[in-house]
């Protein structure tokens, strides 16, 4: 098993444009889960995907660049969905993926493995499952971190 150092590399190597964008100053300030950030929950997930992929043995079989991409970018609605009083994002949780993937399309070069996890990693909420190992890895990985951060346990 790889240890957190490593984890913590892979994350830098394959998110660094991402983790340098511009636009992941506005997920810095938005909340997420708890007190978590948006920015502070991708990270996590991103982590925790790559960890999953280690124990499960998935290194032949995963595009570690992808996963990362796709844990980074999966939360990259770019807006508070706590604070916005008119309404609009009221089925959030069905919609952001979507919106995510709109957004890191437009910021970011995707690949179709990128874009259906992205687009897919709230399902079940979402009806339609990601088609790719790398968003299975993510989806799963996004409810377990959001588990934690509801919680306030601390973990990733």
């Amino acid at each position: 098993m790889i240890s957190r150092t490593a984890i913590d590399r892979i994350v830098q190597y394959y998110g660094r444009d991402i983790l340098e964008h511009e636009n992941m100053e506005i997920t810095k300030s938005a909340m997420q889960h708890g007190t978590v950030s948006t920015y502070e929950h991708s990270l996590k997930v991103a982590r925790l995907a790559v960890h999953l992929a280690d124990k499960l043995r998935l290194w032949n079989h995963v595009d570690l660049r992808s996963l990362v991409r796709i844990a980074l970018l999966h939360d990259y609605f770019l807006y508070d969905w706590h604070h916005v009083g008119d309404g609009s994002h009221r089925f959030h949780g069905f919609r952001h993926g979507f919106r995510a993937a709109r957004n890191a399309h437009r910021d970011f070069s995707l690949d179709k493995v990128e874009r259906n996890g992205i687009r897919h990693h709230m399902f079940p909420l979402t009806p339609i499952p990601p088609r790719f190992l790398e968003g299975i890895l993510v989806s799963l990985a996004d409810k377990i971190s959001a588990t934690y951060e509801t919680f306030h346990i601390e973990r990733w």
